[in-house]
C-alpha cells in the first residue's frame, strides 16, 4: 500500500500531503457530495426557473422569483426570519462571552459545570420545542396550574408566549440551545491563548476592563464573531421551531417555502423552491464569512 506510506510518511514528518494524494483521499467522497447536493441545488434551481421535463431550457423564465420578491409577504417574511435569527445569536453571544469568561477564571476544569453546559447540545431543538409548547400554551401545564391556584379564572387569561407576534418561545429555544455551542468555542480560545497577553497588560498598568476590552475581546472576536454567523445561518434556515411554535402570519422564510413546495396548486411548488434558494443563498453567505472570520482567528494565533 504505497499511497498509505506516503501519507504516513509525511505527516510523520509535520508536512501535508501532496495535492495527488489529497486528491485520492478526497476524491470519492467529495464527487458523491458534489453529486448528492450540487445536483439538488441544480435541479431546484431548474424547477425554480420553470422547467418542465418534458419542456426545452429555453423557456426559462425568471418569473417565480419575481413573483416570490414582490410579493407584499416577502419583506414581512424575510422581517420576521431576520429578527428571530439575529435577536437569538445576539443574546447568546452576549451570555456564552461572560460564561466563558466566568468558567475559564472559575471553573474551566469544574466537570461538573461542564456536564449542565453540555445539556442543551445534547437535546433535540424539536424536543425542546414541543416541550415548551406543553408547557407554556394557553391550554398548558402552567395555565392549568395558575387555574388551579386561583392566579387566573381561564386558559384565555394566561398570557399569549406561544405563537406570539414577537415569537418570545421561538427566540428561548434558540438561545438556550446555541449558548453552549458559542461558550465552548470561547472557552477553547482562551485555554489556547494562555495569560501572557493579561499578564503583560496588568504589567503595563491595565486594570480589568481594559484588559478585556483591549486584549481579551480582540483574541476571542474572530471565534465570536465565527460562531455567531453559524448561529444566525442555523437559526435563518431553520423549519421546524417556527413552523411548531410560530405565529400563522407572517410565516418564516423556511415555513412559507415549505407551505408553497407541498401546496396541493402544482404551480405554486417552484415559488416555495425559489424562496428555499434564497433561503439557502444567505445561509450561504453567512457560513464564508464564518470561515473567513475563523481563519483570521487562526491566523493570529499563529503570529503570537
Amino acid at each position: 500500500m504505497p499511497h498509505r506510506r506516503n501519507f504516513t510518511a509525511t505527516t510523520t514528518r509535520g508536512r501535508t500531503p501532496s495535492p495527488r494524494l489529497l486528491l485520492l483521499l478526497l476524491g470519492p467522497a467529495v464527487t458523491l457530495i458534489a453529486l448528492l447536493f450540487g445536483g439538488g441545488l441544480l435541479l431546484g434551481l431548474l424547477q425554480a426557473l420553470g422547467h418542465v421535463p418534458s419542456q426545452s431550457f429555453e423557456l426559462l423564465t425568471l418569473k417565480h422569483f419575481i413573483a416570490v420578491l414582490t410579493d407584499p409577504d416577502f419583506c414581512k417574511s424575510l422581517l420576521l426570519t431576520f429578527y428571530i435569527a439575529f435577536t437569538s445569536t445576539t443574546i447568546a453571544a452576549f451570555f456564552s462571552l461572560g460564561l466563558a469568561l466566568l468558567l475559564h477564571h472559575y471553573g474551566a476544569e469544574d466537570p461538573l459545570l461542564h456536564f449542565f453546559l453540555q445539556i442543551p447540545l445534547t437535546v433535540p431543538h424539536l424536543a425542546v420545542g414541543i416541550s415548551l409548547l406543553m408547557l407554556l400554551a394557553p391550554a398548558g401545564l402552567f395555565s392549568r396550574l395558575f387555574i388551579f391556584l386561583g392566579i387566573i379564572e381561564s386558559s384565555s387569561s394566561f398570557p399569549l408566549l406561544v405563537n406570539d407576534p414577537f415569537a418570545l418561545t421561538i427566540l428561548l429555544v434558540y438561545i438556550w440551545k446555541e449558548i453552549p455551542f458559542i461558550t465552548f468555542m470561547l472557552i477553547t480560545v482562551l485555554k489556547n491563548s494562555g495569560p501572557e497577553l493579561a499578564e503583560a497588560g496588568a504589567t503595563l498598568g491595565a486594570d480589568k476592563w481594559q484588559r478585556f476590552k483591549h486584549i481579551t475581546l480582540p483574541t476571542l472576536a474572530p471565534s465570536l464573531g465565527g460562531g455567531c454567523l453559524v448561529v444566525f445561518a442555523f437559526t435563518f434556515g431553520a423549519f421546524e421551531i417556527p413552523y411548531l411554535l410560530g405565529q400563522t402570519y407572517p410565516l418564516t422564510l423556511p415555513v412559507w417555502a415549505y407551505k408553497n413546495y407541498s401546496d396541493i396548486d402544482l404551480f405554486a411548488r417552484p415559488e416555495g423552491i425559489a424562496i428555499g434558494l434564497i433561503i439557502a443563498g444567505i445561509v450561504a453567505l453567512s457560513i464564508l464569512c464564518s470561515q473567513l472570520l475563523l481563519a483570521e482567528g487562526k491566523k493570529r494565533e499563529a503570529y503570537r
